[in-house]
């Protein structure tokens, strides 16, 4: 996302400026009219890559997230006002990021200013879904229903999340040990049998002599590849930054076969959860769709959907809408309209989030599945080409002597 600074008019008469993130400048200035603001300018702030580690180390984790509101609940439950909820929680909190933040938000919650606003002016820090949910919960009086449903999908989240890091864990481990296994072969092994054949003077079979030229090779170019390879990372994640870079890689992940259908469903997933959460705090559908569409964390399907939400905008449904983009799968859509026919929008939201899930975990497995034999066999295929071809001189002088 990018970071965008706003010079706003309040309901007051007041004029106010706020840096706010946003993946479209269109979006946010939406965003905030709906909120009651009228917007003067919406501008992208300037080297953003400057900001980039500042502003993740100022944002709140989600662990910390979920702790937080689990507090709140508890207290809310308990019927204490909102000012002695936040001192209870701040007497349990220990100095950091999160303390400091909550001490500004009691002292503005003090001065008189909602929960909501006082979260909003550290929009950077706080997620701005979560913000609005708070909002949302104020004003429909139930503030406890909002936490307990931002707690729920707080931990889905977190659980998917996991899921795909430990389906993801043992490849990527398998991965880098065999990578140093034929560095080291390449590097250190068939140098040493090259010696030991330069010594003995015999000539070489081709096989050999290709290995042993491209091991020399990488010997002396190691040191420059490394540095090769650091420019190539650099400018590629330089050109990643961008608002087409990104795109261009976005729209390429869906197209990689079987890949790309992971990645759509755990994006699709999320954002269908997402706007079941925020539909469930009383926020209105044009406004849950615009929080919703950064959740999809892919600036490709970023764009579709902000088309479908232009087609609601204009009076259509939600279903035709997303299958007009053709982001969803077609019986995650049909649960979709029905969910619109008979008014159980987000009860069906999270039953196809609920869908998506397992799909994607069952799609998962079968690709772990296949994917930690299909390494093995090719390390061990790479492994045997270099160990016969080292070994082939051996033979050739055994045979020689027979």
């Amino acid at each position: 996302m990018a970071i965008y600074t706003c010079k706003l008019g309040a309901s007051d008469g007041k004029v106010i400026f706020r840096e706010l993130e946003a993946d479209e400048p269109l979006m946010l200035r939406n965003s905030l009219e709906d909120q009651g603001f009228f917007v003067f300018e919406v501008k992208r702030k300037p080297l953003q890559f400057l900001f980039e580690k500042g502003l993740q180390r100022r944002r709140i984790d989600n662990r910390s997230l979920l702790t937080l509101n689990q507090e709140m609940l508890v207290l809310i439950k308990a019927g204490m006002p909102i000012m002695q909820v936040l001192d209870a929680i701040l007497e349990r909190h220990e100095a950091g990021k999160l303390n400091e933040l909550l001490l500004q938000v009691r002292e503005d919650v003090k001065g008189g200013a909602a929960l909501s606003a006082a979260l909003d002016k550290h929009g950077r820090a706080f997620p701005q879904l979560y913000v609005a949910s708070i909002r949302a919960g104020e004003r429909t009086g139930d503030l406890l229903r909002t936490i307990r449903r931002y707690i729920q999908y707080l931990k889905r989240v977190d659980v998917i999340r996991k899921k795909v890091i430990s389906a993801l864990f043992y490849p990527s481990i398998l991965i880098v040990f065999a990578g140093m296994a034929v560095t080291l072969l390449l590097l250190y092994v068939v140098p040493t049998f090259s010696q030991v054949y330069a010594d003995a003077g015999s000539q070489l079979p081709a096989p050999t002599r290709m290995l042993i030229s491209f091991t020399s090779f990488l010997r002396h170019f190691a040191p420059l590849g490394v540095l090769l390879a650091i420019g190539l990372a650099a400018a590629y994640r330089s050109w990643v930054n961008t608002e087409s870079g990104r795109f261009t890689v976005d729209r390429f992940k869906l197209t990689i076969p079987v890949a790309g259908d992971v990645f759509t469903k755990y994006s699709v997933a999320g954002f269908t959860r997402t706007l079941a959460t925020v539909l469930g705090s009383g926020i209105p559908i044009i406004e849950s769709l615009r929080m919703c569409i950064g959740t999809l964390n892919n600036r490709y399907m970023e764009k579709r959907l902000f088309e479908a939400v232009r087609f609601v905008e204009e009076g259509g449904r939600l279903s035709i809408a997303l299958e007009r983009i053709n982001i969803m799968p077609p019986l995650a859509l049909r649960m979709l309209g029905v969910g619109e026919a008979t008014g159980a929008l987000e009860d069906m939201l999270i039953d196809i989030s609920d869908y998506l899930e397992e799909e994607l975990e069952e799609r998962m497995h079968v690709l772990t599945t296949a994917i930690e034999p299909a390494i093995m066999l090719v390390v061990g295929v790479v492994i045997g080409v270099i160990i016969i071809a080292m070994y082939l001189p051996v033979f050739k002088i055994a045979g020689t002597v027979g």
